[in-house]
């Protein structure tokens, strides 16, 4: 079975939010002898994450919530490289989304190197579409799921409605059909969100 890693590498001076210099992550090694010991310092949003309702609702729930069965699935990969500014309702439309289904959108996002200020997000219109839809989660190819929209009403419409948001995706040479996804947070209490490392397989 052909497994595929769609995991964002996690190193200095990779892409991170915005550039935000304080996103970042820091490996500070020590050596004593032949023993080497590295101390991570890393941002719960860097790469590949999984959000938790906290990021972005008051007193929301924290990552725990997240059971690891809803992680562990059928998930279908849809083309929509050809999306410029945004992912409306319209584009999804005609794409076979069902209920419980886990979807992970391809787009230009994918073809960056750089963190790319007008990255390809989702509009308010299409998560509502998709909390219609009744689907299990989202994940996209770029580092945040929505942008230039105030109070965040992407985010808010899918926890809202339980949907599980996975952002940094990496889906290049990912083609659009049906898998099976592993995605594997670090098992992390009380936080906003945690870094994932996302597999698929090749449905026979």
């Amino acid at each position: 079975m052909k497994m595929i890693d769609i995991t964002a590498p996690v190193y200095e001076g990779m892409p991170v939010y915005k550039n935000k210099p304080e996103k970042q992550p820091n490996f500070n090694s020590q050596t004593n002898g032949h023993v080497t010991e590295s101390r991570l310092e890393i941002d719960a949003h860097t790469g590949t994450h999984i959000d938790a309702p906290l990021h972005m609702v008051n007193d929301g729930d924290t990552f725990e919530s997240i059971s690891l069965e809803s992680l562990v699935g059928d998930a279908k990969v849809f083309d929509l490289t050809e999306v410029e500014d945004g992912i409306t309702k319209q584009d999804l439309e005609g794409l076979d989304i069902e209920e419980n289904d886990f979807v992970l959108f391809k787009t230009k996002n994918s073809f960056e190197d750089e963190f790319n200020f007008e990255f390809i997000y989702v509009k308010e219109d299409a998560a509502n579409y998709l909390v219609e839809k009744k689907i299990r989660g989202v994940g996209i190819d770029s580092l945040g799921i929505e942008r230039s929209q105030p109070e965040h009403p992407t985010h808010k419409a899918l926890f809202g409605a339980g949907i599980i948001v996975i952002e940094g995706l990496r889906l290049k040479e990912v083609e659009p059909k049906s898998y099976h996804m592993v995605a594997a947070p670090m098992k992390l209490l009380g936080t906003d969100a945690a870094p994932a490392r996302v597999l698929l397989f090749e449905n026979k």
